[in-house]
């Protein structure tokens, strides 16, 4: 991606959780399983869980924050992108409702879906027109409430999933941080190995289709496992070799949150140090296309994120999606 254009570089960040927690002792009293087989699994313990409200109310929460860190107004933003597959509704989009609960009364928006790759798709989206001159701010947003299509009765998915939200401020770059480049991929050969059947043209909502719970997420555990560790890996050090670096070279590594098995045996292929890998799986499971954000929003907060930081976020999700992103980390707020 070399370029005389400024980089988009990211501004502020910012993450929402929901207050209400569900521990794996909590699961244990409707299905048959236990904290001990699902953080061995897993690395999970808990999640967080969004009650009485929509996708939209954790996005905005979001956005609103990123306002406050950046000292600026909703009329300040050009564009709005939320990364989601638990939208509000089927229309209008998520982004259109944020843009209205923050006044951003000057930006245009829309939803992206490429489920747990869905940030990394919209960050890229998002700095294009940063980086074309364009736009001068653009918010960029990953959430889902996933509590909302997983099956409280499926052993397999309801202990993965969570609730949440995070998202960035992009900005043209007054120096060399900003995103370097980015690798995105997709395979729509894999649709039935992760997927939420109904609910769209295929099967439009009936009596039989809520019978058949076939508006509850699906996967096939096996296969996703092995694909999510083989690609992320693969597609991350593609990335870096590109651009003639190596996984040593990097400050912080941020990959999507979906098990910590697979985190780790990504950290282990790329030879990164363990305390160069971000990862918060164990409080929060898999919140889709929140988990990169949420993370990089933390990292943040905990003082992990310096400037000059060279740092990769790589997620892989249905689709098939996946993709790494490649970045200069700035003064952020």
């Amino acid at each position: 991606m070399a370029s005389s254009s400024p980089r988009a570089t990211i501004t502020a960040c910012e993450r929402f959780l929901p207050d209400r927690i569900l521990t794996n002792e909590d699961i244990e009293r409707t299905v048959d399983t236990s904290d001990e087989w699902i953080r061995e699994r897993t690395g999970i313990a808990e999640r967080r869980i969004l009650d009485d409200q929509p996708t939209s109310f954790m996005a905005t929460e979001v956005a609103k924050g990123l306002l406050r860190r950046r000292g600026i107004s909703g009329d300040d933003i050009d564009l709005i992108l939320v990364a989601t597959i638990t939208p509000d509704m089927v229309c209008p989009s998520t982004a259109c409702l944020v843009q209205d609960r923050i006044g951003a009364s000057k930006a245009w928006a829309f939803d992206l879906l490429a489920a747990c790759s869905g940030f990394v798709y919209a960050l890229v989206t998002g700095a294009q027109f940063i980086t074309s001159g364009t736009h001068k701010r653009v918010i960029v947003i990953g959430a889902d409430r996933m509590s909302a299509i997983t099956d409280p009765t499926d052993r397999s998915t309801c202990i993965l999933f969570g609730d949440g939200a995070g998202g960035v401020l992009l900005e043209a770059s007054e120096d060399d941080s900003g995103l370097i480049d980015f690798e995105l991929h997709a395979d729509g050969s894999g649709c039935d190995d992760l997927n939420v059947p109904g609910g769209g043209s295929l099967w439009p909502a009936t009596k039989q289709t809520v019978e058949q719970r076939l508006h509850f997420i699906r996967q096939e555990g096996r296969t996703v496992f092995k694909f999510a560790v083989q690609r992320m890996a693969e597609v991350s050090l593609s990335l870096l070799q590109r651009n003639e670096l190596t996984p040593q070279d990097l400050d912080l590594f941020v990959p999507h949150q979906a098990n910590q098995r697979i985190i780790d045996a990504t950290a282990n292929k790329m030879k990164i140090p363990a305390d160069r890998v971000m990862s918060n799986i164990k409080h929060m499971a898999n919140t889709t296309a929140g988990t990169v954000p949420i993370a990089l929003s933390e990292a943040f907060d905990e003082g992990r994120l310096q400037p000059g930081n060279l740092v990769q976020l790589t997620a892989v999700g249905g689709g098939l999606t996946w993709g790494s992103a490649l970045l200069r980390w700035g003064t952020a707020a």
